[in-house]
């Protein structure tokens, strides 16, 4: 990864609204990241294991990341996005950058409009992909909004974003200034209000396209039980649960969660997305009967 060049921001041009978006890879397929509640998609790449993992992806795709409008690098707008509006973004920015057919992968927040993106607009959807998602937001709470407003900006939404970090003063300096630079208290506010209005039951039985729904057991942001939910309404869907309590898709073990997303896309997984990386280790030597025979059919990985 020392080597690797952060892709240049672009925008596209979605009515009188400048989307921000940046470009990973030039595999055979496109995948087009939906940000979750909040982004910043030049100061993401500061966070450890973000850059990582679209890296991986971009081994085998062209990967874009986009901010949504009000947010991060994108134009400011009076209030909060509507559901079609984001959709509108995701045409535009895939017809700026000349893709007709893409893999849509929705975080959190994204999930509920990538699946009505899915169900609109099936032609330009080869499959879709809904991590740590949700139908109804049954977790946003009045009382949950009003405290994240007040707290944003210090980093607080880390305690349930990544909670494996929560405790790093380091990592909970840096997630304060992520929420500063993505939004304002109000546009988090103003976001947050609409969110909680969010309801794609109706819409989710339409959904055709392939699908697949993945959630770790211990989510703090959006218990799994609303992503078994979001599965169970979607025709067909294939749903995976990790371990960990870790919301943000960059952390915790990325490695299963990439191997899968792999998969699903292309058909395999890539060999490559196993080599070992360099550690200091113990190794213990032993003398057991048939050993290289059993060592051989183990592999090296194990």
């Amino acid at each position: 990864m020392t080597d690797f060049v952060l892709p240049e921001t672009r925008y596209a041009l979605s009515g009188d609204v400048n989307i921000a978006y940046q470009v990973m890879g030039a595999g055979p397929l496109d995948i087009i990241m939906v940000p979750g509640v909040v982004s910043h998609i030049e100061f993401m790449h500061e966070t450890a294991g973000y850059t990582a993992f679209l890296h991986r992806l971009s081994t085998f795709a062209r990967v874009v990341t986009f901010d949504k409008r009000g947010q991060g690098l994108s134009d400011r707008i009076s209030g909060a996005p509507s559901l079609e509006q984001r959709m509108d973004d995701v045409r535009a920015i895939m017809d700026a950058i000349g893709s007709q057919r893409a893999v849509i992968i929705g975080f959190s927040e994204g999930c509920a409009m990538s699946a009505l993106f899915a169900a609109t607009y099936p032609e330009r959807v080869s499959q879709l992909i809904l991590y740590g998602g949700f139908s109804v937001p049954t977790m946003l709470t009045e009382e949950r909004i009003a405290q994240r407003v007040k707290l944003w900006g210090t980093g607080a939404m880390i305690k349930t974003a990544r909670p494996s970090q929560a405790m790093n003063p380091d990592a909970v300096a840096l997630f304060a200034k992520f929420e500063r630079l993505s939004a304002s208290p109000g546009a988090i506010k103003a976001i947050s209000l609409l969110n909680a209005q969010i309801d794609v039951r109706s819409i989710l039985p339409s959904v055709q396209v392939p699908t697949l729904v993945l959630h770790r057991r211990g989510d703090a942001q959006v218990p799994i039980e609303l992503g078994r939910d979001l599965a169970a309404r979607i025709p067909k869907a294939k749903f995976i649960e990790y371990p960990g309590d870790d919301h943000a898709f960059w952390y915790g073990d990325m490695e299963a969660l990439l191997g899968d997303i792999e998969e699903f896309v292309t058909g395999h997984r890539d060999s490559s997305s196993t080599d070992l990386e360099r550690v200091l280790a113990t190794v213990l030597f032993t003398d057991i009967i048939d050993s290289t025979r059993s060592a051989a059919t183990i592999g090296d990985q194990a």
